[in-house]
C-alpha cells in the first residue's frame, strides 16, 4: 500500500483527500481492515457456535432416545424372565398334577382289580349256592 499522506509532525497527517488526520492514514486503513476481518471472524465463530449448538441438541435428543430404548429393552428382558419363571412354575405344577393323577390311576386300578376279584368270588359263591339247591 502506497502512503500518499504527508506528515506534519506532532502526530498530525494530511491524507490523499487533503484531510487533516491525527492517525496515520495507512494505520487507519489497516485498522479498518482488521476491524472488518475481526467482524468476519466473530460472525464465523457465531455460525460455528450455532452449528455446534444444533449438533449438541441433536446428540442430546439421540441420547434421550437411546436411553428410552435401553429402558424398553430392560423392561422387555425382565418381562421375558418373569414369563420364563411363570412357565417353569406352571410346568412344575403340571408335573405334580400328573404325578398325583398317576397315583390316583394306580390306586383306582388296584381297587378295580380288587372289585373284579370280589365279583368273581361272589359269582362263584352264587353258582355254588344255585348248584346246591
Amino acid at each position: 500500500m502506497e502512503d500518499d499522506s504527508v506528515s506534519l509532525g506532532n502526530g498530525l497527517f494530511i491524507d490523499e483527500l487533503c484531510k487533516l488526520r491525527v492517525l496515520n492514514p495507512e494505520i487507519a486503513t489497516r485498522t479498518q481492515q482488521l476491524n472488518g476481518e475481526c467482524k468476519e471472524f466473530v460472525d464465523k465463530i457465531n455460525e460455528f457456535q450455532r452449528i455446534v449448538g444444533g449438533f449438541i441438541s441433536m446428540v442430546s435428543d439421540l441420547a434421550t432416545q437411546v436411553e428410552n430404548e435401553k429402558m424398553k429393552a430392560i423392561g422387555c428382558r425382565n418381562l421375558l424372565k418373569s414369563i420364563a419363571k411363570e412357565r417353569e412354575t406352571k410346568r412344575q405344577q403340571l408335573l405334580a398334577l400328573i404325578t398325583e393323577k398317576k397315583m390316583q390311576l394306580e390306586r383306582l386300578n388296584t381297587q378295580y382289580e380288587s372289585l373284579l376279584k370280589v365279583e368273581a368270588d361272589q359269582n362263584e359263591f352264587i353258582e355254588q349256592f344255585i348248584m346246591q339247591k
